[in-house]
């Protein structure tokens, strides 16, 4: 599962930019302003092979009693307690002040793993003012600059290290039979996850009921069909950010994105009486973004008409057209109708998203694919494709050795994707491609 880090401070330290340098996104605005962050906000961010999801919070005040900087200390309080690890920012050009000392008594209350982050500190690697933050009692301050990228590797590896594995360097292989296949259902709430989940393990395993927010935490339940091992992971739903309140319930969308990460299939359930909505797509933008595999499921299709249905087929069209890939099946969880299909479609996804491709085969095909129709010229020069090989799997990923590469167009990337999914029969699963180009040996030569 993904370690979860709260980057906490008060205000204007530079806990945005610090956020924005470990997601390597600008999502978090910044400004040279005390106060601009106020609620929580969650981004993905990766330390060569391991990921990580990084919260970024206002100001903390962890005394004050009223207005915003009262609801902004709850909302600090609530990313410290999903937290594996916090990162206390301190403004290593202004120095110590009171706040700081109130904000490193809360943090030592929590008994969380904390690191002192000495941001704004270009230059003062060695620097004497920086011993003043060991009055905190929180350690070594570790001198960072989140404007110009020093220190944040370091950083980074003492934040992560409890919780990198032996098993995470080491992973099973994915086709081992013994390892199950981790399948998390995933919806907006209400869309009936728990009544499916109850339905393939023939009994009322998970509180399923006719109101939003049932689920509050992401439930794995074991199962095995045809002989074959799963993981049942039953989310909780993911609703607009303006429409969640309580406090608990922003606690499971963290779990909830854990659980989309940590899964070998995603099943996106669709409620059919309610249609494909924005919030539809958000979820689905994010499994794709995980790189899972992906079956889309439309709920209670028994409660539609067909006019509801041909309405609803046409917004899978406009509103999930990034998920052309994803097979898009029609269910009733309640009544039972296509289930089978339904665990036909998620083998099918889990197959292709762990499928081998054989670089010579690879090969074959770029080359055919070339033969057919060649990348536009950049210029003077055409790009070169010579040779494909397997990069990973789950999402499966080629990669493509040649020249000039860079000017390859994303057309031509999806005209080489339509070639390679139609060979290998890939269904499900995103397909990446990556191009590398050769280093020009002369670059440097007079």
């Amino acid at each position: 599962m993904k370690p979860v880090i709260a980057l906490v401070g008060r205000p204007n330290v530079g806990k945005s930019t610090l956020f924005n340098r470990l997601t390597k996104s600008r999502d978090a605005i910044v400004a040279d302003y005390a106060g601009l962050t106020r609620d929580r906000h969650y981004g993905e961010g990766r330390m060569g092979s391991h990921e990580f999801i990084a919260i970024d919070t206002g100001g903390f005040e962890p005394d004050c009693t009223s207005g915003i900087f009262k609801e902004m200390a709850k909302q600090t309080r609530q990313a410290v307690a999903e937290a594996d690890a916090v990162i206390f920012v301190v403004d290593a050009r202004s120095g110590l002040s009171a706040q700081d000392h109130d904000i490193a008594r809360y943090l030592r209350s929590t008994e969380k793993k904390v690191l002192l982050a000495a941001n704004k500190a270009e230059g003062m690697k060695d620097s004497p003012h920086l011993a003043e933050f060991y009055e905190l009692g929180m350690g070594e301050p570790i001198p960072v600059s989140s404007a110009h990228g020093q220190g944040i590797r370091s950083l980074l590896d003492m934040a992560l290290e409890d919780f990198i594995t032996e098993e995470d360097e080491d992973e099973l292989e994915l086709d081992d039979p013994e390892r199950p296949i981790r399948l998390a259902v995933a919806g907006r709430p209400n869309v009936g996850k728990s009544t499916l989940i109850n339905t393939w393990l023939g009994e009322e395993r998970l509180v399923a009921f006719d109101m939003p927010g049932t689920t509050r935490d992401a439930i794995t339940v074991p199962f095995e069909r045809d002989g074959k091992i799963y993981e049942l992971i039953d989310t909780a739903g993911l609703r607009r950010k303006g429409k969640v309140f309580e406090a608990i319930e922003k606690f499971s969308v963290v779990k909830t994105l854990q659980a989309i990460s940590d899964a070998n299939v995603v099943l996106l359930l669709v409620d059919a009486t309610q249609g494909v909505t924005e919030q539809d797509a958000h979820i689905a933008g994010y499994v794709l973004e995980s790189g899972r595999a992906v079956v889309i499921a439309i709920n209670k299709w028994d409660a539609v008409d067909s006019y509801q249905r041909e309405l609803l087929q046409r917004s899978i069209e406009h509103r999930l057209s990034f998920l052309k890939f994803a097979p898009v099946l029609h269910i009733s969880a309640v009544k039972r109708q296509g289930l089978g299909p339904l665990w036909k479609a998620i083998g099918d996804a889990w197959k292709s998203a762990a499928c081998k491709m054989s670089t010579p085969v690879l090969t074959r095909l770029l080359q055919e694919a070339v033969q057919f129709q060649q990348p536009k010229r950049a210029g003077a020069f055409r790009p070169k494709l010579r040779y494909a090989h397997q990069g990973g799997q789950n999402p499966p990923v080629i990669v493509i050795h040649g020249n000039s590469l860079e000017h390859v167009s994303d057309a031509y990337k999806r005209f080489l994707e339509s070639r390679f999914r139609e060979h290998f029969k890939l269904t499900g699963t995103p397909l990446r491609i990556e191009m590398k180009s050769s280093a020009n040996p002369f670059v440097d030569k007079e």
